[in-house]
Order: structure tokens, then C-alpha cells, then sequence
């Protein structure tokens, strides 16, 4: 009975894992190229009590054995980095990944995030930055005297200058993708960062070698689907009761015993 009681728990304790995911996913909604997550579950260890094959008498064996479920544990929560909707902004710095990568971003202490968000301002010192205020790698400086900035499906960024009739190339806005993006580390504000299970960065051209193209004037929507996350709710809600009634159902058969006794 305390192991069925241990069982229960531990399905409590996954469910209650499962909701929190949906209910990060339900949150993150409107939020600009935000990448859904989910829970993996695995089987814990079982109690073998016998083995399959063992002998069952001298000429004969067992089909199949018994063993024992222990329960279940979260053993990951994986981001889905499937293709989220281009919105349009109208901003001229904004910028949306049609395909594969992301932009990089150079943090105060040095270190280098990764992102998908493409909701890009000025500073004060006329550079592209984050809304955070964190600057774009390689760092692209907007002339103050622009009337007019266009980036390219390649990240070509050219400005038109008052007293110019011929736009100006200013900078190359360039991509970073990863051989298992699911590795990478969520940290907030948009930002990802490198672990080694996401591998090394690869930086290059848009729409060269598997990386996406740009799009300006557009940012990429959230990739959750709000139906989809209410009915993974609802299963949830389901499933963390049966686990609630048969905790309820052990601790009856369990007073049983002991009036009985």
C-alpha cells in the first residue's frame, strides 16, 4: 500500500509539473516570438518480482514476468521552435526570421544571448538595441540626419540620408543557429543562451546554408496555440484527479486494515 500511496504522489507531482508548462505557455501568449514549452515524462525503476523467461518448471518458461511500476518523474521541459506567425509592425526596425535562426545579442557583461524577438529601437547613440536596451551583434548605428532605412532578406541595412539621392550601406545584420536549439538555455526577456547540449554558435548570412531571410516592418508571434494548451489544461485536471482518488482509494483500503485489525 505505501508503495501504490508513493505512486499517486509522484503522478501528483507530474501533473502539477504539467500544468505549470501549460500555464507558462497560456502566459506567454501575446508575447513576441515566444517558443512553447513541454514536459517529458518518464517511468521510474520497477519491482521485479519475477523474471521474464524464468523457468516456470524444468521445461517450460515464463511468457512475460511481473514486474512493478514505481511511478513517474519530469525528466525534461523542451521548447518547441516551430515557425510562429509574421505580424505586421510598420516599425522600420523591426525585423521577423522567416525560417531558421537567431539574432545576436551582445549583453552588459560581455557575454553574448540569442533571440527571436526582432522588436528592435535607437539608442542615444543611434544603435539598434533590444527593449530590454541591449545592442545588436554586430552592432549596426542608425546616422542621426535618416530619412529612410531598409533591411534586406540577406540583413543588408541601407539608410537615405537627408541631402542624398543614394541610400548608404550602414552594416549587415547576421544570424546564429544551433544544431539542437532545444538545448539552449531560456533566461528571460526573449533571451537564450549557449549550453553544450545546444552546441556551438554557426553565424552567417540570412537565407545562406539552412538560415531564414528577414523580414522588416514585421516580428514573430507567439507559436501557442491557446485551444490546443486548454485542452492539454483540461487533460491535466483530469489526470491529477484520478491520481487524487486513487491516493483517496489507498487511504480507505489502508483504514480498513486497521480497523480490522
Amino acid at each position: 500500500m505505501a508503495s501504490a500511496l508513493h505512486i499517486s504522489r509522484s503522478g501528483l507531482d507530474a501533473q502539477q509539473t504539467r500544468l505549470a508548462v501549460v500555464s507558462n505557455n497560456l502566459a506567454n501568449v501575446s508575447t513576441t516570438a515566444f517558443k512553447k514549452g513541454r514536459p517529458v515524462f518518464e517511468d521510474l525503476l520497477y519491482q521485479t518480482v519475477s523474471q521474464p523467461g524464468a523457468n516456470s518448471s524444468q521445461n517450460t518458461e515464463l511468457p512475460s514476468g511481473l514486474m512493478l511500476g514505481l511511478g513517474v518523474r519530469t525528466v525534461a521541459t523542451g521548447k518547441i521552435f516551430t515557425q510562429g506567425t509574421l505580424s505586421q509592425t510598420d516599425n522600420s526596425l523591426d525585423m521577423g526570421i522567416q525560417g531558421r535562426g537567431f539574432f545576436q545579442i551582445l549583453m552588459p557583461d560581455g557575454s553574448t544571448a540569442y533571440t527571436r524577438d526582432g522588436t528592435f529601437s535607437m539608442n542615444s547613440q543611434g544603435q539598434m538595441v533590444t527593449s530590454s536596451g541591449y545592442t545588436l551583434d554586430p552592432a549596426i548605428t542608425i546616422p542621426a540626419e535618416m530619412k529612410s532605412l531598409t533591411i534586406g532578406s540577406d540583413g543588408t541595412v541601407t539608410a537615405l540620408t537627408a541631402g542624398s539621392t543614394t541610400p548608404t550601406q550602414i552594416g549587415s545584420v547576421l544570424l546564429s543557429d544551433f544544431i539542437n536549439p532545444q538545448g539552449l538555455q531560456p533566461v528571460g526577456q526573449n533571451l537564450y543562451t549557449e549550453t553544450v547540449s545546444s552546441g556551438s554558435p554557426t553565424q552567417g548570412t540570412p537565407g545562406l546554408n539552412g538560415l531564414g531571410t528577414l523580414v522588416q516592418g514585421s516580428v514573430e508571434s507567439s507559436n501557442v496555440n491557446p485551444v490546443e494548451e486548454l485542452v492539454n489544461m483540461i487533460e491535466t485536471q483530469r489526470s491529477y484527479e484520478m491520481n487524487s482518488k486513487a491516493i483517496k482509494t489507498e487511504d480507505e483500503m489502508l483504514q480498513f486494515i486497521t480497523q480490522t485489525l
